[in-house]
């Protein structure tokens, strides 16, 4: 099965256009910033209006049940979603004790993938490029800021 991503041409200013946003919930839920710029980078590439296939939405990509569940009554604003999105970041790596590579699989394929798996990351190759893609922009907002 073959990853489908679609791809989005951005401005450099556009990356930064969140910044505040992130600081403050990364600030409030203790999270690293670049962490939550790279899951948004992975998950819409900054477009505050994507849409997955399976209907995940927003700049962290809420599953409409997840967003329900987090009291994200909008998933396109930015703010309620960033804000959603990172506390269940927060809550998957105290649920995989702080084991960043599971809590990133959970985000993608879920917390009960990781489990059927026995707290692996799922043989899925979608899960598996994911996490390595965001642990790639992690290390890249670490290292140059953006």
């Amino acid at each position: 099965m073959k990853e489908k991503r679609i791809l989005f041409k951005l401005a450099p200013q556009d990356i930064t256009k969140y910044d505040e946003l992130i600081q403050r919930a990364a600030e409030k839920y203790k999270i690293d910033s670049a962490l939550i710029k790279a899951v948004i980078k992975a998950e819409s590439n900054f477009n505050h209006r994507a849409v997955s296939r399976v209907g995940a939405k927003g700049l962290m990509q809420l599953m409409p049940s997840t967003a329900s569940s987090l009291n994200v009554q909008d998933a396109f604003h930015p703010e309620n979603n960033i804000d959603g999105g990172v506390r269940y970041l927060r809550y998957l790596l105290r649920q995989f004790k702080d084991n960043l590579s599971l809590a990133l699989a959970a985000y993608n394929a879920g917390e009960g993938a990781v489990a059927r798996y026995n707290n692996n990351i799922p043989p899925y190759r979608e899960t598996q490029n994911y996490v390595q893609r965001v642990l790639h922009y992690l290390d890249k907002y670490r290292n140059n800021g953006g």
